[in-house]
């Protein structure tokens, strides 16, 4: 099908294009995008939802297709959950131009939107950590997200998203803003600054970590997990060991994950022990995913070999067949 086929079609309220006619939208530019976005703007708003969210979901699976451009157009509608789901669906979007949208993001009409873009430059600081950049761009995320941390008119779900963002960042008042979010006696604030905590990269923060492990609220434990695994400190191993049998589903698989990325002797031996105990094959696949998490980050060359080994053995089954 034809870009145009399918955008003639689009308006259909009863036509459900298939994954390879949807691929049509991949790396529009010049007439072909205004064209799009002449139809986009009739389409009805849960026809762009669907279109949203399956696009998302080909160029997760797909690295070869490029929807930016579709995206960026989710970016200005009308409706709340395509601009939010936009957001998300442009994570791997480095663009300064995607940034300083976020950053006017930040005092978007709805909540969901203004969290989403706080998440999104958490992305960017991240980077610029990683790869110790100081720009000016870097400085009016920071700015621009310190802004919305420190307005206590905001809804604290925001106000926590924009803490969480800043966690990646190594200065002093960042420390500060963590502990008094973390100190604040709100539920949404308190959690947001667990996961910063893990964020950070920062040991100090381990004693309140593993304190929280044992939190009686089950998204506590599964940030306080994730945050372990983020440090990915030894000395914690023995206070995840236990919620690798938690009641809360995601608790669980948390904590395997944060046991697969902290890796060595003691944690592989947790793995094993639940993956001996357990034929659920949520949990199976989860330690066999830690598992392989913990071979990466002990020798990445070798387990990239033994990747290589498996897919051309996997490939000789398959001619052999």
């Amino acid at each position: 099908m034809s870009l145009e086929t399918l955008l003639s079609k689009l308006p259909e309220p009863d036509f459900k294009p298939s994954v390879s006619e949807l691929t049509d939208l991949s790396a529009i530019a010049g007439e072909r995008h205004l064209r799009f976005l002449e139809v986009w703007r009739t389409l009805s708003i849960q026809r762009r939802r669907d279109l949203i969210d399956r696009l998302a979901d080909v160029a997760e699976d797909n690295v070869e297709y490029d929807f930016t451009t579709v995206f960026m157009a989710g970016l200005l509608d009308d409706d709340v959950q395509v601009r939010s789901r936009s957001i998300q669906a442009l994570w791997e979007y480095e663009g300064d131009d995607f940034a300083r949208i976020l950053i006017r993001m930040l005092k978007d009409g709805e909540a969901l939107v203004r969290a989403e873009a706080a998440l999104g430059l958490g992305r960017f600081l991240l980077r610029a950590e990683l790869e110790n950049a100081e720009t000016s761009l870097v400085d009016e995320i920071e700015a621009a997200l310190r802004e919305v941390a420190q307005d206590y008119a905001e809804l604290a779900e925001v106000r926590g998203r924009a803490v969480e963002a800043l966690g990646v960042r190594g200065h002093e008042w960042v420390r500060d803003m963590i502990e008094e979010a973390y100190s604040s006696g709100e539920r949404r604030m308190r959690i947001s600054a667990v996961h910063a905590m893990g964020r950070s990269a920062d040991p100090e923060w381990l004693p309140t970590i593993v304190e929280e492990l044992h939190s009686d609220d089950p998204e506590m434990r599964f940030e306080a997990a994730q945050a372990a695994g983020e440090l990915g400190e030894e000395d914690v191993i023995p206070d995840l060991a236990p919620l690798t049998g938690d009641d809360d589903a995601e608790v669980q698989e948390a904590a395997i994950a944060a046991l697969g990325r902290i890796g060595g002797p003691a944690a592989r031996s947790v793995l094993h022990s639940v993956a001996a105990d357990n034929r659920d094959d949520r949990v199976l696949d989860a330690v066999t995913d830690a598992l392989s998490e913990a071979d990466f980050i002990e020798d990445p060359l070798n387990f990239k070999l033994y990747l290589d080994q498996r897919d051309a053995d996997h490939t000789d089954e398959e001619d052999d067949e």
